[in-house]
C-alpha cells in the first residue's frame, strides 16, 4: 500500500475543514490538487473515504478508522521534526521514562547515578500507577516503562531488572513483634490482623491477594492508600500491619521505625522489568540507559537484601 504523508496531512485538513476548497486554502494548494490527491488515496485504499451531504464532505466509517492511525502518524512525526531542531541548535538528548510508583525509590537513585555518568543527556520521568503505564504502552508514548509483571496483551519487549521481594512490615510496638518474637508468624494468624496496603487496581494489591488466595486464605486489607509512602507512615503510626516492596523501606529500616515481620511463604516474590514496545527504534541516549539499569541494577539489589537475613 503506497500512501505518502503528504496525502495523510491532506486527509486530515479535509476531515477538519469538510471541504475541498477550504482544505486547499490551509495548504496553499489548488483545489484540483487537493481532489487528486484524495482520489489516489481513495484508490490506494480501496474504499470510499468521504461521502457529500450537501455541500459538505464528511468522512466514511472507513475513513475514521484511517484517521486514527493518521493522528498517531502526524504526531510522531511532528515530535521527529522538534526533536531534529533541538538538535540542530545543540540541545542536549532526551529520553523519556515512566516508572511504577512502587520503583521510584531505586529508579530515582539509578537515574541519578547514570546523570553524572552521561552530562549530556536529559530524562523526563513519569512516577504514576499500573493504569497508566499501560495506556502509555498502547500510545508508544515512553521510551521505556519500569513496572511489575508486563501487561500480556501488548507486543512487547521486556527484560528483567531484579528481584522486587514484597515483605511484611510492622512497628516495632506492635503485638504481633511482641507475641512471635523473632519465630515466623503463621499466614493464618497474620491475616487477621488490620493490614495498610496500596489501594484497589493497583498490581501490588492484586499479587498479595492471590499470593493469600494461593495459601487457602482471603486477604482482606482494613486500610487502602495510593502510595508507599503514606503507607509507611500508617505502619510507623500503630494503624496495621503493612505489606510493600523491601527497597522502599531502607532508610526505616536502618532507622528502626520499621521492623521486617517473618512471616510464612514471604517474601512474596515479584520482579522489575525494563519495558517498550517491540520495534521501537531506541536513540542512542535510549540504549545507553538500557545497557546502564541491566548492569547496576545487581548492585543496587545487594545494598537492601541484607534486611532479610
Amino acid at each position: 500500500m503506497n500512501i505518502t504523508f503528504r496525502q495523510l496531512q491532506i486527509f486530515e485538513a479535509v476531515v477538519q475543514t469538510q471541504s475541498y476548497t477550504r482544505a486547499a486554502e490551509q495548504l496553499h494548494m489548488t483545489q484540483p490538487a487537493v481532489s487528486m490527491q484524495m482520489k489516489q488515496l481513495e484508490e490506494t485504499v480501496g474504499l470510499d473515504l468521504f461521502e457529500r451531504q450537501g455541500k459538505k464532505i464528511v468522512i466514511t466509517k472507513v475513513g475514521e478508522k484511517l484517521r486514527k492511525h493518521t493522528n498517531k502518524i502526524i504526531s510522531r512525526f511532528d515530535v521527529l521534526k522538534a526533536s531534529i531542531n533541538k538538535l540542530k541548535k545543540g540541545h542536549y538528548e532526551q529520553i523519556k521514562i515512566s516508572a511504577a510508583t512502587t520503583a521510584n525509590h531505586f529508579v530515582t537513585h539509578m537515574m541519578a547515578e547514570f546523570s553524572r555518568q552521561h552530562q549530556d543527556i536529559n530524562i523526563t520521568l513519569d512516577i504514576t500507577n499500573r493504569e497508566t503505564l499501560v495506556r502509555q504502552l498502547q500510545a508508544y508514548d515512553p521510551d521505556f516503562v519500569i513496572m511489575g509483571e508486563p501487561p500480556n496483551k501488548l507486543d512487547l519487549d521486556s527484560q528483567l531488572i531484579m528481584e522486587n521481594p514484597l515483605v511484611v512490615i510492622a512497628s516495632p510496638e506492635h503485638p504481633v513483634v511482641t507475641k512471635y518474637k523473632s519465630k515466623n508468624v503463621p499466614m493464618k494468624e497474620v491475616v487477621k490482623e488490620p493490614f495498610v496496603v496500596r489501594e484497589e487496581g493497583s498490581g501490588t494489591k492484586a499479587a498479595i491477594r492471590r499470593h493469600f488466595k494461593k495459601h487457602g486464605l482471603d486477604f482482606i486489607s482494613s486500610y487502602e492508600m495510593s502510595s508507599n509512602e503514606s503507607i509507611k507512615h500508617a505502619v510507623v503510626a500503630g494503624l496495621g500491619l503493612g505489606i510493600v516492596a523491601l527497597h522502599t523501606i531502607k532508610l526505616e529500616l536502618e532507622a528502626g521505625k520499621l521492623i521486617i515481620l517473618h512471616v510464612e511463604n514471604f517474601p512474596l516474590e515479584r520482579y522489575w522489568h525494563l519495558v517498550s514496545r517491540k520495534g521501537r527504534r531506541l536513540s542512542p541516549a535510549a540504549v545507553e540507559f538500557q545497557a546502564f539499569i541491566l548492569e547496576s541494577a545487581s548492585a543496587y539489589q545487594q545494598s537492601y537484601e541484607h534486611f532479610l537475613v
